[in-house]
């Protein structure tokens, strides 16, 4: 492969948190005092999480929402997105006052795509993982886009072997035919750069056989074609 053509492909690759009876005969007293501890305990632990937890939950969905209104908005402002103001809160207030909620927990995935997109990588990769996947098909989408961007990062960086790692997770993550195609061809360009090219054919095929609809279906068809 031309020495262009392998440079233009790594700029690609950079673009694009689980007794018995006896022993109650002889310790009953104590059981039956343990057991009203318990129920204390319990019930204690109910009250918490309706008067804490939940609250504190419900607060973060509610300040999360301030924050992503500047982050999709039409003209996205991710500085105030990221940080907020003295008007509205940003993702870092999210994370520095709900962390432990879900709203903190998806504020550290934005929170890394505002580093991205203002230039600062370290902080974006740190953010990045320290977002824990969620469960259910709607949350497999941030999934993978999580992983993804991990993978961008660090095949901006040049570590390609980690990138595809990454690519692979992502598409294990959302196995559908708008994120996983795009993370197959990440993947294969990462593939290429370490001069992986069987492996890489494999990605690009499957892309055509599998998401022949795909805007990367055609994309995959050139490279392979190149490849050859």
């Amino acid at each position: 492969m031309a020495k262009n053509e392998t440079r233009a492909q790594e700029v690609a690759v950079a673009e694009a948190v689980s007794r018995t009876e006896t022993f109650f005969e002889n310790n009953g007293k104590k059981v039956v005092i343990a057991l009203v501890v318990l129920v204390l305990i319990v019930a204690a632990g109910y009250a918490y999480k309706k008067l804490v937890i939940d609250r504190n939950a419900e607060r973060a969905a509610e300040l999360i929402v301030e924050a992503q209104y500047n982050f999709e908005g039409a003209t996205p402002d991710y500085s105030l997105a990221l940080n907020g103001d003295d008007n509205v809160a940003g993702f870092l207030n999210v994370i520095e006052q709900y962390g432990s909620t879900p709203a903190g927990n998806l504020a550290k995935h934005y929170a890394g795509i505002c580093y991205l997109r203002l230039g600062d990588k370290e902080n974006a990769a740190k953010y990045l993982a320290d977002y824990k996947e969620v469960a259910g098909i709607p949350a497999a989408i941030v999934n993978a886009q999580n992983l993804g961007l991990r993978g961008d990062i660090a095949a901006d960086n040049g570590d390609y072997a980690e990138a595809v790692k990454l690519y692979k997770k992502a598409v294990a993550a959302s196995d559908n035919e708008f994120t996983a195609p795009l993370y197959l061809y990440k993947e294969g360009l990462a593939l290429i750069a370490l001069g992986n090219k069987d492996e890489a054919v494999k990605c690009l095929e499957r892309i055509s056989t599998e998401y022949p609809s795909a805007v990367e279906a055609r994309e995959a068809e050139k490279l392979l074609g190149a490849t050859e």
